[in-house]
């Protein structure tokens, strides 16, 4: 089987004059080199195809892959990270991970918390801003919201836009963040509820009914952490600044519990990592989910909590790529299964390489 690799590389951007907040969620080439081993490692033949750009050419010049394995994140707006998997759709090239539906509500973290918050998960109240002339203490309490609160843009990841002054005290303090935010990241900042509770983050394999989960690891702010909230320094300075530790306790467990309810409720396929945090008397609630995880062996929360459970890098590839083929064979069975005429959607991996030069799915 041969399975294309897409992905965005932080150098390649930063080269065109990208700086390095706006690159902060690009791979790094070792982790594509430790990818691309473990699937060989695995059985499988691999290409190297690229950002999306890349993917545009391979395509026009009539490249096909059996599968794609996809963690290519993308550089602008909400569906940033669902052009791959679009394009791959237009094409019926199966790949691995989830769908542009899921990444682009998963992305945007307000739309996330309310479909999360609709299938009954507990996530923090919430107001979001979309400029500096919104922002005020009546719009919060609207909103069932005292202060602390914490601010954050709404549809960035790798911990981009959080800082000490996230956690704001006052009003004043409100609107120097939120105006801050809006001018560095041009996007609604999405403000919540401050839990001031254990925070653990969920390693997820899998999907739907069959997703489960990996393990739960705590974030513990070290005597070099920035503040006691996982912000983008204390993320990138891990080594120096943060202490993991497998959340095995009842706190750990609820907290899984809570992050395979909105794992399942936001439809994630094949992998992902779920943020949860508690609240002051403990109850746990769902803050954000990463359904393209980073997957740096070392340096990536998803292979840290792996690692912590003994479990290695190439298992969890092993096990990510498994729920990959067993959606292209379910999905692949239901199409042939459908009565004649009957057209049946094209979801993801719904069709495989073999397929992209036949007429519309019937």
């Amino acid at each position: 089987m041969i399975v294309g690799l897409t992905y965005d590389l932080r150098q390649d951007y930063l080269d065109r004059g990208f700086g390095l907040d706006e690159t902060a969620e690009f791979d790094r080439p070792d982790t594509i080199t430790a990818i691309e081993a473990a699937l060989e490692g695995l059985g499988y033949e691999t290409r190297r195809i690229g950002n999306a750009y890349d993917l545009i050419k391979a395509l026009a010049s009539g490249a096909r892959w059996d599968l794609v394995f996809n963690i290519a994140e993308g550089l602008y707006g909400y569906g940033r990270e669902s052009l791959v998997p679009a394009l791959l759709d237009a094409h019926r090239i199966p790949y691995v991970f989830s769908d542009p539906l899921t990444l682009a509500v998963t992305l945007h973290k307000a739309v996330a918390k309310r479909v999360v918050r609709d299938a009954g998960v507990p996530t923090p109240r919430f107001v979001v801003f979309e400029d500096l002339d919104t922002v005020s203490d009546a719009a919060l309490a609207a909103a069932g919201l005292t202060y602390p609160v914490f601010a954050k843009p709404v549809a960035e990841g790798t911990g981009k836009g959080v800082g000490p002054s996230s956690r704001v005290a006052d009003g004043d303090g409100l609107r120097t963040t939120c105006a801050a935010l809006l001018a560095t990241y041009r996007q609604p900042v999405l403000v919540e509820e401050y839990l001031p509770g254990r925070e653990f983050t969920v390693g997820i394999v899998g999907t739907g009914s069959a997703a489960r989960v990996l393990a739960t690891m705590e974030i513990v702010p070290g005597a070099g952490a920035e503040c006691v909230d996982y912000t983008f320094v204390n993320k990138d300075e891990c080594d120096s600044r943060v202490e993991y530790r497998l959340g095995l306790d009842e706190a750990g467990r609820g907290a899984a519990r809570v992050a395979l309810a909105a794992y399942r409720a936001l439809n994630v396929a094949d992998a992902g990592r779920v943020d949860v945090r508690l609240a002051a008397d403990g109850t746990p609630s769902f803050m954000e989910i990463n359904p393209l995880a980073g997957l740096h062996p070392e340096h990536s929360d998803l292979p840290i909590l792996c690692t912590l459970a003994d479990i290695s890098f190439t298992d969890l590839m092993d096990a990510i790529m498994r729920s990959a083929m067993e959606r292209v064979r379910n999905a692949r069975a239901v199409r042939a299964e459908a009565p004649a005429g009957v057209v049946t959607t094209c979801g993801p991996a719904a069709c495989g390489s073999d397929e992209v030069e036949k007429a519309p799915c019937a």
